[in-house]
């Protein structure tokens, strides 16, 4: 393997020319490989993957976790007990390339990892590792935990996807025309370059676009900037050097402003989240323009095949037949780790993503009296699955994610299910006549989930957020709470108000039409099939990148 003269390894698509270098701190290409955490991996994932179906001229860069994100499992009354296991892959190629990257002062060993293109389907994928003998034992652990909770070893995964994947690019002398962040999380990447093009802004600021997907300044990273300069984060610049570069006097380092004033374009990941993070950063000046560009999941990996062929058959009857077999198959899932036997028949609302406060997890249970009446009707029966990781050292999603366990042992007809990754993504889509998104608007920048249910046969069910603005049409291809004017109210009047409208949807449109009315719930669903089939396949996307943000 000679990857002195990288080249993608397929014949590239004209179109697509151009080379293109694609960083982010998470990719979910495959189950197997477990270096991701939630959205932004599984958004990363469909990308590489619509890169290698269009012929894309696109390589990724990444950091391989040795104990990834984390496991989930269970203490013994079932809550939620966060194990850290080494995880093993004899499908990454040993690249052979070995070099140093400056951390903390001191030269850092990197060995870097391959993900050939035909293992997973996905453009080519490099991951490094700090995780050498020839590296004392801190250094080691940079590329242990995805996320990691110690500031100082955050800030080093930081250098080492930014700075240390813009070094190992020279190594393969692939020489991109574009080096496109997802996140803000590999900028240290500009001030390698803005070294190697002998300070030249302009020349980093040709080469450098950027993906935003976080709709509040809050949870934009920030961190000291007198420890990143320690960490040798600016690659030998001074902090007052720093300070003056990126336009900004504190003390505290913006990553996100950052990657606005060196990029010269930016997008947003939906229509709506565009317009939010156009007004986010407008107070700020000399930033880049900040296009929208629609999150979209890969069809070919995430659809259901055989729901879509009787869709085109006309075949009714094969839809309902293969909706029941698809459920019931999930439902084995739910028996194994719950004992509980959940019934094909019964309406199956599932909330399945990251465990974070403004997704609101358990924003249906808040009414007790209610939530009681919805889990013991008997005239319009409802089963409920929840599952999702929080991160794991945040408390109050952990601690959500426990009163749920609870709460779900006075059910037998609902469910917390552990493991939320690729493969339990995919069956509990599959097991969801409702997939229920309730964030707080306008919170969830995009919120990609509901694309990938909706190509199994799940009808959405969400607030007013994200993606959904552009796909649901209410009761013809999904149900959606109107939007209030949520910034004259204070958070529990707007929790408050989405709360009564779920139940007033659920109640009187949505459980009516599934029981007595199930032809039109068929053919609500079905258009939703149709509608997310090309509007939110990823190729739609990786193709608006090279048109939109490329060019």
């Amino acid at each position: 393997m000679n990857f002195s003269k990288f080249s993608v390894p397929y014949p590239v698509e004209p179109t697509y020319s151009k080379r293109v270098a694609y960083f982010s701190m998470e990719f979910a290409t495959h189950q197997p490989l477990k270096i991701y955490s939630g959205g932004l991996g599984f958004l990363a994932g469909s990308h590489l993957r619509s890169a290698y179906e269009l012929k894309q001229n696109l390589i990724g860069i990444g950091l391989l976790w040795k104990y990834g994100y984390y496991d989930q499992e269970r203490n013994q009354d079932q809550t939620l007990d966060v194990a850290w296991n080494e995880k093993l892959y004899s499908f990454l190629e040993d690249t052979g390339i070995k070099y140093q990257v400056t951390i903390h002062e001191h030269p850092v060993w990197v060995k870097v990892y391959y993900l050939n293109p035909e293992t997973f389907k996905t453009a080519p994928l490099f991951l490094l590792s700090t995780d050498v003998p020839e590296n004392d034992y801190v250094s080691q652990t940079i590329t242990h935990r995805l996320y990691d909770a110690n500031v100082a070893t955050k800030v080093a995964q930081f250098i080492l996807l930014g700075a240390g994947g813009a070094q190992l690019l020279e190594h393969l002398n692939f020489n991109p025309d574009l080096y496109h962040l997802n996140e803000a999380h590999g900028i240290s990447a500009a001030f390698y370059l803005y070294k190697k093009y002998n300070k030249n802004i302009e020349e980093v600021r040709k080469r450098l676009v950027f993906t935003t997907h976080t709709p509040e300044e809050a949870g934009n990273e920030k961190h000291d900037i007198f420890l990143c300069h320690k960490m040798s984060y600016f690659s030998g610049l001074s902090v007052p050097e720093v300070k003056k570069l990126y336009g900004n006097d504190s003390d505290q380092f913006n990553h996100s402003l950052a990657a606005l004033r060196f990029a010269k374009l930016a997008n947003g990941v939906s229509q709506l989240h565009g317009k939010v993070a156009r007004a986010m950063w407008g107070k700020y000046d000399n930033i880049c323009e900040i296009k929208s560009i629609t999150n979209a999941q890969n069809w070919k990996y995430w659809a259901d095949k055989q729901l879509y062929r009787f869709m085109e058959a006309g075949d009714d009857y094969g839809i309902d037949d293969r909706k029941k077999y698809l459920k019931k198959r999930a439902f084995e899932i739910v028996a194994d780790q719950t004992g509980k036997i959940f019934d094909p028949n019964v309406f199956t609302i599932v909330w399945a993503r990251r465990f974070a406060g403004y997704k609101r997890a358990g924003l249906i249970t808040t009414d007790e009296e209610r939530f009681e009446k919805l889990m013991t009707n008997s005239k319009y029966p409802v089963q409920i699955i929840w599952a999702g990781k929080p991160y794991p050292v945040d408390h109050p999603a952990i601690s959500e994610f426990n009163q749920l366990v609870h709460l779900s042992k006075r059910y037998k007809n609902a469910a917390v299910l552990i493991g939320y990754e690729l493969t339990l993504s995919k069956r509990l889509k599959q097991a969801s006549d409702c997939w229920l998104n309730n964030p707080r608007v306008p919170r969830e920048a995009s919120g990609t989930s509901g694309m990938t249910a909706a190509m199994n046969g799940a009808v959405n069910f969400s607030t007013d957020d994200g993606w959904i603005p552009e796909f649901i049409n209410h009761g013809h291809n999904g149900f959606v709470i109107p939007q209030a004017d949520y910034a004259s109210m204070v958070t529990h009047e707007q929790d408050e108000y989405d709360l009564n409208k779920m139940y007033d949807i659920l109640e009187n449109e949505i459980l009516p039409l599934y029981y007595e009315n199930y032809n039109t719930w068929r053919q609500v669903m079905k258009n939703g099939m149709q509608d997310v089939r090309h509007q939110f396949d990823s190729n739609r996307m990786a193709h608006e990148y090279y048109e939109i943000l490329y060019k």
